[in-house]
């Protein structure tokens, strides 16, 4: 360990012979920079971690290039042309698929399958006849293999092993020369002569820098599992994200099946595409068609229930939102809000008092999505408006109606994003009839037929409400509570 005689030392005699080299001192776990020595790390609170490094001064020369350049219309691009890797969903967020030399980082929290969908990418890579490396570093191999047996990926092109050094993995790669190298983790190899401990800022550069240089000059896709810190984002250096050409994200309820892959950086491809699967015991499945898995499968008509159509990416998914309003005894009610954003809500409780007359104050108002969607795109605000207002009034909507459309300060519906994709994917579903906002003030009100659809033009949440006939008188003196509402 370093101390701050020593420091000085180094300092005074680097002083008579010409300029001194800039001296500071590094935390070996987690990378914190100070201009002096310390016992312990101002981040990680880690103590005796604080060593002098030196920075030398080097001159940067020519040296031998491993090619020639040449004009960019002679770089040949048969080599870096995207192939298959066998699961539908994946190739739809990579933009089309795995492209030699790529290194793609899958990140995620614990326990959201994302070893389980790499291993079903190797084994559908493996079934191609591509050769495909899978380096575990979590598990033995025993247990990815059982893993494997379960979820039918025994292919003899499918290569396993577990280590966690880097020397012994690019010994195996060398070895078994695979089109398609998995790592999971990055966080588990580590480097020996690289200081720090597996897992901290210095390893995971050193190691992940090391990779991603073998995967360009051999042409192998690298695909780097990543963990996640606790507020989600993903652990390590920042520079790991520029160091690779995809980034991709792994989320899902732990209570739900349902799984999301989100491309958030994508050099090949698009970065607005989700890819859904299905997790459960059996392994993991692409889920081609996931529009009415938020839909619930109840018949008849109930209070508090709307159906919002969002974009998930460039896919239009069906999602129904249910409200509950009941009278509270507390001085402060209760503001409940599970799958949709809580500041939304309560813009939409304010919007609906101030400009609708639905006055909320002395009641608790719950609202959730159905089947673990999360519903924070703006276009939802008008199927959660009136959500609230049938659950208000004890009157259900048709089970045929969509709302699409966000909702201003002033009680206006704004018109959102690919609102032709959305009342397409509502007509495919078997809707019948959509609110949506209106092109102008002249069109509000008019309705048309669009493949069997009625759309109708909304400018104002006022205006949509009478239209569906939801008076905002007391609900208690209504002589048809409990009838379903439709379009007058």
């Amino acid at each position: 360990m370093a101390s701050p005689s020593s420091g000085k030392s180094s300092s005074s005699s680097s002083r008579t012979s010409g300029r001194a080299p800039k001296v500071a001192y590094q935390c070996s776990d987690c990378g914190w920079e100070t201009g002096k020595w310390v016992g312990r790390c101002g981040e990680c609170q880690a103590w005796g971690t604080v060593v002098e490094r030196s920075a030398p001064r080097s001159r940067v020369q020519a040296g031998p290039v491993t090619a020639p350049a040449r004009p960019i219309g002679e770089v040949p691009i048969e080599d870096s042309q995207s192939r298959s890797s066998g699961v539908p969903e994946l190739d739809r967020v990579l933009g089309g698929g795995l492209v030699p030399g790529a290194a793609i980082l899958l990140a995620g929290e614990p326990g959201v399958g994302k070893s389980t969908l790499l291993l079903e990418v190797a084994a559908q890579t493996a079934r191609l006849r591509h050769r495909v490396l899978y380096v575990t570093g979590e598990e033995s191999a025993a247990q990815v293999r059982m893993r494997a047996d379960r979820t039918g990926g025994i292919f003899p092109e499918l290569f396993l092993a577990a280590e966690t050094d880097l020397g012994a993995v690019l010994g195996h790669v060398e070895e078994v020369k695979p089109t398609l190298l998995v790592i999971d983790s990055v966080q588990t190899i580590s480097a020996g002569d690289v200081d720090g401990v597996p897992g901290g800022v210095t390893q995971v550069k050193e190691v992940s820098a090391a990779l991603i240089r073998m995967a360009k000059l051999r042409n192998i896709t690298l695909v780097i599992i990543g963990h996640v810190t606790k507020d989600g984002s993903i652990a390590g250096p920042r520079v790991l994200e520029h160091l690779v050409d995809v980034v991709l994200q792994f989320e899902g309820e732990r209570t739900s099946r349902l799984r999301m892959v989100r491309a958030v950086k994508n050099r090949y491809g698009p970065v607005d595409e989700v890819g859904c699967f299905d997790l459960s015991a059996t392994g993991i499945v692409a889920i081609t068609d996931p529009t009415g898995l938020f839909l619930d499968a109840r018949h008849g008509p109930v209070p508090g229930t709307c159906v919002a159509v969002s974009m998930e990416g460039r896919r239009p998914l069906l999602s129904e939102v249910q409200a509950l309003v009941t009278h509270s005894p507390n001085e402060r009610p209760r503001r409940t809000c599970s799958g949709v954003d809580n500041a939304r809500v309560a813009l939409i409780l304010a919007v609906l008092q101030q400009h609708a007359g639905i006055r909320l104050h002395a009641h608790d108002v719950f609202v959730s999505s159905v089947g673990g969607a999360r519903l924070t795109e703006p276009s939802n605000d008008a199927a959660i408006a009136l959500a609230i207002v049938s659950a208000y009034l004890g009157r259900p909507l048709g089970r045929d109606i969509v709302a699409i459309g966000e909702l201003g300060l002033s009680g206006e519906l704004r018109r959102v994003r690919d609102l032709g994709a959305r009342l397409a994917e509502a007509g495919r579903m078997g809707f019948r009839q959509a609110f949506m906002p209106a092109e102008s003030p002249a069109t509000a009100g008019q309705s048309k037929v669009l493949d069997g659809l009625r759309v109708v033009e909304v400018d104002h949440v006022r205006r949509a409400l009478d239209l569906l006939g939801l008076q905002r008188e007391d609900p208690s003196s209504r002589g048809d509570a409990g009838r379903p509402f439709t379009l007058h």
